[in-house]
């Protein structure tokens, strides 16, 4: 069947530039972007109920400008203020960049990775002897714990922020050929949404393993899988399958 329209479950790309606009021209398809979850803090008193204390920590691994929000607004919620001294490592330059909304970054002590979380460890094995806290989401992929206990480095996980489905309730009479998802998260978004969801002849997009599985899991048919060895990224893996089904439907 031919592809006409796409939805992406994430926001829509700031800018003129990106894959996704230059996928919409050449193949001659429409994109929506939609995100299916959002972000929400968790308040002072549930994080109380984690018994961390932020001062304790000698350093501070910021993954996601979230997580730099979010701990911000926690040490602002708690009457916390970060000491000088406190070192910071953050997993890209750009996260690093994004904490002088918050701190004055020639007279702080900030590191930064390449863009992985490996990168990113190997910035941290220099200053084994901190004491790390590690601000995350109450849905976080457990990569950076596993390595730190790997190097027996002396950390602590802080959920901060929540993961939570976003009410997508004006989308119900609304169909596309392609869903994109990117995160087992917007999985189950699309299901607290729409219970009674039924693929029919829409076709399922997702990246990366986990959101596959999920995917699967709900008994959903995958019909577009990235990242791959011919398709390293979802516009890639997107614009081969739209090509192909495009000319088999002529």
């Amino acid at each position: 069947m031919k592809v006409k329209t796409l939805l992406v479950s994430q926001p829509k790309p700031e800018g003129d530039k990106s894959p996704y606009f230059d996928l919409a021209k050449k193949c001659n398809v429409k994109i929506d972007f939609r995100p299916f979850i959002h972000i929400e803090g968790i308040s002072g008193q549930d994080f109380r109920k984690q018994k961390i204390s932020i001062l304790e920590h000698t350093a501070i691994i910021m993954t996601s400008r979230s997580a730099v929000d979010h701990f911000f607004r926690m040490c602002q919620e708690m009457r916390v203020t970060a000491p000088e001294s406190m070192k910071y490592f953050c997993v890209s330059e750009s996260t690093a960049f994004y904490l002088q909304k918050y701190v004055l970054y020639r007279k702080r002590k900030i590191f930064h990775g390449k863009q992985t979380i490996n990168d990113l460890m190997e910035v941290i094995k220099k200053h084994k002897n901190e004491n790390f806290l590690l601000p995350c989401s109450d849905i976080h992929k457990e990569e950076i714990a596993d390595k730190m206990e790997e190097q027996k480095i002396k950390f602590t996980k802080a959920i901060m922020y929540r993961t939570v489905s976003s009410d997508l309730s004006d989308l119900a009479n609304v169909n596309y050929d392609i869903l994109v998802f990117f995160s087992p998260a917007g999985i189950k978004s699309l299901f607290k949404n729409f219970p009674k969801f039924k693929q029919n002849k829409t076709r399922i997009a997702c990246f990366g393993p986990t959101t596959s599985q999920a995917a699967l899991k709900a008994g959903l048919k995958l019909d577009i899988f990235a990242p791959s060895p011919k398709a390293p990224s979802m516009t890639m893996a997107l614009e081969q399958y739209i090509v192909a089904a495009n000319k088999a439907a002529k």
